[in-house]
Parts: structure tokens; sequence; C-alpha cells
């Protein structure tokens, strides 16, 4: 686990200016860097920079970059490829000098040409150049584990493991992607391909980059959607053989993942997801795995007393630490540190506080993300099958909600779960269920306009969501949104906040059930096996419960919520204050001045952003209150 930078460019950049560069993301790799700068072809400088983590093979022979034998091929490379040991036998004719995995990608690459890919599994970034042909790939892991940024700068490219490094960059000029900033302060987050920044781009998930003189192409060489139409044509018939199947597969895959020559844990939340990998990491070790779980001391929110009393029957070395609210409040000016761009998952600060205890032990732990995209956990997902059977009804409620009434229409009277499934009307977003007022709020904090009727201005909805499901072919809408799950909030979001906060403190994560033999035998598994009877997630816990006693999973799940509203009320006021004043705002020229400060003043006033409606606009403000900070902290 490391983090990695270079360039291929014809303007000067000095090996300190690199180093520095290098050095902004130190907290990805504390153990060891390594810079190397050197002449490339039509003119070209090249520059390769790495910050280590070290996990396998501790020794300097891991060092990066790390050149090819025959000197051909330099490499950097972040990340674990979890089938190397195989790789090595089949590449047995390389003079392999470490134990290391990343020497399988420089023989892999000698053998196989642009086709290693192909060959390699785990979750990586890497940067390849091949000093024979002059050209540079980028390569990102097929889920998008792990982060890879590339700045274009006129025939010029500079990249990095994070934002920092291009920031640093001499010559960069930030130039704010104001077309993104809607969707942003809708979903709290910036999917791939864009980034905050113009001309900086974020590689997509599965996808391979190839930059020579100047010119740039792209690839995919894995695709959600394309491998679950190829699985889902020859679906698992029997049950029992999907679920043995689908549980020895995970069971390898944890296995894979337990390779390390550091110590090694598990998070345990108590929830299913957790338990099993933990279960099957205990399974696999001959000495108690160490997990790690969070409580809080507000009853109602917390699940750390399931953790320990699943931990007690596994037989783990179990630790548990309460945190405060005071203690989560404490993280919320270091986010835009480590989150480079904006990102306003609130769920990043527990996060954060569960990788720091586990890093008091361990420098590798597993945990559980995937499960709910994969098999079917989200709430949303049963709330889309009855939307699903409703929908013939909502095109009739749309169609009797446009009849004048007062200053509105029949539809301002409706409730508002009518109103979202009336509203649901165009077929590239069925699957997205959300609030309109958000929608036009988002969009109203840029331009300042809100429309009369909202429902009919597609643009500025498909502003804020993603108009794409039809590339899917799927007619089951819950299906639908497991896929585009798949390609955007799991790798957008979850994926962000987890690399984040474990690196902040230098930490691995590694996620198991987005192995690629498990994601892609999930798509040969039945839907109605995944949900089952009102049952999301039902061949999961199934496997679950060969290993844990029903009666310490089956339980109503809690959640946790940061008191974001409250923070944003008091302590943090007089910040957002700041932020939102006309004058800062006008100077920004980002958000519309007038109507971000008056909605920002009734929203402190009342909570409901001065339209009466009684709802509470705190995850939108908190999106702003984001942005601004880390605004503060680049610009």
């Amino acid at each position: 686990m490391c983090g990695i930078c270079g360039y291929i460019s014809k303007n000067r950049i000095t090996e300190d200016e690199l180093r520095a560069m290098n050095d902004t993301m130190i907290h990805r790799g504390p153990d060891d860097n390594g810079v190397v700068i050197y002449a490339g072809t039509e003119g070209y400088t090249v520059g390769l920079a790495q910050r280590r983590l070290s996990i396998q093979d501790l020794s300097p022979l891991g060092h990066q970059p790390m050149e090819s034998k025959d000197g051909r091929i330099s490499l950097v490379f972040n990340g674990e490829i979890y089938n190397f040991l195989e790789l090595k036998k089949e590449l047995s004719d390389y003079p392999f000098v470490s134990a290391c995995d990343t020497e399988v990608i420089l023989a892999g690459y000698l053998k196989w040409g642009k086709d290693f890919v192909n060959h390699i599994h785990g979750m990586f970034a890497i940067a390849l150049y091949d000093r024979e042909s002059g050209e540079l790939i980028l390569v990102r892991d097929r889920i998008g584990k792990k982060p890879l940024y590339y700045w274009l700068d006129g025939g010029n490219i500079v990249f990095g493991s994070e934002l920092k490094p291009i920031i640093y960059c001499p010559g960069f000029v930030p130039r704010i992607r104001k077309s993104i900033l809607s969707r942003y302060l809708f979903q709290q987050y910036i999917n791939a391909p864009e980034s905050i920044f113009e001309d900086v781009w974020q590689l997509e998930p599965g996808s391979v980059l190839y930059f020579k003189n100047g010119a740039v192409t792209k690839r995919k060489y894995w695709d959600i959607k394309e491998t679950y139409t190829l699985a889902s044509a020859e679906l698992e018939e029997s049950y029992d053989e999907a679920k043995q199947e689908l549980k020895k597969r995970l069971r390898k895959a944890v296995a894979d993942r337990m390779i390390a020559d550091v110590p090694l844990g598990t998070f345990l939340s108590g929830g299913y997801d957790s338990s099993l990998i933990t279960a099957m990491a205990q399974e696999n070790s001959s000495s108690p795995v160490k997990t790690f779980t969070i409580g809080f001391d507000q009853p109602e929110y917390n699940e750390a007393g399931y953790a320990k009393e699943i931990a007690r029957y596994l037989g783990t070395e179990h630790t548990e630490t309460y945190i405060s609210e005071k203690e989560m409040f404490d993280l919320v000016e270091s986010i835009p540190g480590y989150y480079d761009e904006p990102f306003a998952d609130d769920s990043q600060i527990p996060t954060m506080l569960v990788c720091a205890l586990a890093k008091e032990k361990v420098t590798v732990a597993l945990s559980g993300d995937g499960g709910d995209e994969f098999f079917c956990g989200y709430n949303i997902y049963e709330k889309l099958a009855k939307a699903q059977q409703l929908d013939g009804l909502g095109a009739v409620a749309d169609a009797i909600g446009k009849i004048p009434l007062g200053k509105g229409t029949l539809m301002d009277k409706m409730p508002f779960s009518v109103r979202a499934i009336a509203g649901n009307r165009n077929p590239e977003t069925k699957a997205q269920l959300a609030s309109e007022n958000y929608i036009k709020f988002a969009h109203a904090f840029l331009t300042g306009v809100e429309e009369g009727d909202f429902r009919a201005s597609n643009s500025l909805f498909l502003s804020c969501k993603y108009p794409t499901e039809s590339r899917y072919k799927v007619d089951d809408w819950v299906v639908r949104r497991m896929l585009l799950d798949m390609d955007t909030y799991l790798p957008g979001d979850i994926l962000v906040k987890m690399d984040r906060a474990s690196m902040k403190y230098s930490l691995e994560n590694r996620c198991p059930i987005m192995d690629t033999s498990v994601m892609e035998y999930s798509f040969k598994i039945p839907q109605k096996f995944k949900y089952m009877n009102g049952d999301k997630k039902h061949i999961l816990k199934d496997i679950a419960y060969d290993y844990i006693p029903k009666e310490l999973l089956e339980r109503p799940k809690k959640g946790f919520s940061v008191p974001i509203d409250a923070w944003l009320r008091g302590p943090l006021k007089e910040k957002l204050q700041t932020f939102s004043q006309e004058d800062y705002l006008k100077n920004q020229r980002i958000f519309n001045p007038a109507y971000v400060s008056e909605f920002v003043r009734n929203y402190l006033a009342t909570g409901d952003g001065g339209h009466g409606s009684g709802a509470n606009y705190s995850r939108l403000v908190w999106s702003f209150f984001n942005f601004q900070q880390w605004y503060e902290r680049y610009l």
C-alpha cells in the first residue's frame, strides 16, 4: 500500500519539486520513498515517485520505483496483487529478486504486454513506463479500490494517487469544474472520470490509459455492465450450489488477503458482512484474529455490545473503544487534509476513528465493504421494489398533480412519497428516487434560480442524477440500482471514504467481497437468492449462519448518524456564517451570493432553508460547508 505520483512532461520539474509532490502523501507511505527522473522520447522528461507502506517483503528489495531486470520497464504501484504467488509460478522464467508482489507486474508486462492487466487480481493503481516504446501506462483496479488522478496540460501528463501531488506540481493552476457542483451538493461526492478541477480527471475503475508523445487513449478492460451481462446469461439454478460456490470463493478471497508480513486484523461492527469476513479470517488463522470495534455513548446507535458477543463466540482478540461526540467533532477540520477534494459523507468521521483504533495494533485490516451493493443490502432497494409496483399509479398521480391549485398545483399538496413516485417519469433515472426539493435547492445554490414546475425541468434533474440506467438493459429497478451503485456510489463514495480514512493512519484496508472472483460470481446468482421473501442479502446471511448463531446476528440495523445538524447550528455556526456571507461568495464566484446567504440564514434560524416545509436541510448545508472547508484549505 503506497502513494504514487509522476509525470511525462516537456516542462522542467526538478527532482526536489517531484520529491515535494511525493511527500504530500507521506501518510500513505511512511516507511520508504523513491524518486527517479530520466530522459524520455521526443524531448519529454519522465519522473516517477512513490511513498511506501511496507506490507510484502519489508526489505529494501521492495523499493520503488522498481525496474525490470533488463532496465526496459520502470514502475510505481499502489495496492496489492492477491494472486502474485500463483503468477510467480507462471512467470518462473523471470529472475525474481524480491518476495513482493510489485515484481510480478514487471514480469507480467514483459511476458503478456498490455494484456498483463487481465492476469492480475487485487486492488491497484499502476504507473508503468516502457522505455522501449516511450509509452506511459496507467491502470486502475476493476472496482476502483485504489484512486488515480491525472492532469492533462497541453501535451504533458501529471498523475498521482491523490490530488495533492498535482496541486503542488509547478505550473498547476486550479480551476473549479463548476459543472459538477450541483451533483456534488446532492450526492456528496465526485464520481470518476471527473474531479473537482478542470483538466484533472480520475481514471475510471477497470480502465487503462496510454500516454505517448502527448497523445492519450483509454480503454476499459473490465466493466460492470459487460461482466453482468455475460455472467447473468448463465444463472445458477440451484440455491444450495450457489451458496456453496459463493462460500468457497469468499473463503479463498479472505485467505488471499491474509498474506502479509505485518500484523493483520478485521473491522467488526457486528453486522452480517464484517462478522462473516471475521469468521472466515478466524477459520484461516492458527491464533486469535485481532478485531476492532468503536462504540457510541448513545444507546440508540451503539452496536458495540453485539460485536463483542460475536468476537467472544469466534474467539478473536477483541479491542473496542467508545468515542464521544467531541472526539468526532475534533476531526472535522482535518477532513480536507486527507479528502483532498470535496467529500461530505459524514460517516467518514467514525470510519477514521475505527482506523485509528486498528492502527494501534495492526497495519492491515479486512472489512466487509461491497456486501450491500453486490448482494442487495440497502434499504433503498426495498423501497424501489415497491415503487416499481406503483409506477403505473405514479403516472396517473403525475397527470392529476398538474391541476392548478391556488398559486401552485395539486401536486404541492400531495405527501412526499406520492410526489417522489409521481415525479419519477424519466426512464433513465427510474431507480434513483429522490427529493425534488434537494435537487432544486442544490441547483439554486449555483444559479439562484428555482424552477416553478421543477418536474418538467429534466436538465436540472439530470444534473444531480446519473442518466445512464438504460445501458444496463435491466427491467428490474432493484437490480438496475445495484449495478448503478457499483458504478458510482461504491467507488465514488464508499471506497473513497475508506481509502482516505485508512491511509490517514497508514493502515491498509482489504475487502474480500470485492475479490474479482466473488464479484463476477455474484452476477451468476439469481436476484431471488439475494432478495428472498423480503429478506435482503439472504444468501450472504445464510453463509454467515454457518459460522455464527442466527440469534447473534438477526436484529434490526441501528445505524449511526453524526450530529451534523447540531454542529452546524452550534460550534460550526460562526464558520458556516463566514462561508455564506455575500461578500465572501462574491469573491469566490462559484455560488449565488444572495440565494445561498439567505438560505443559510434561514436554515440556522428555522432548519427548513426558509421554505416552510419543516424539513431539515442539514445534508445540503453540510455538503456546502465541506466544499468551503476544502476551498479554504487548497485555494
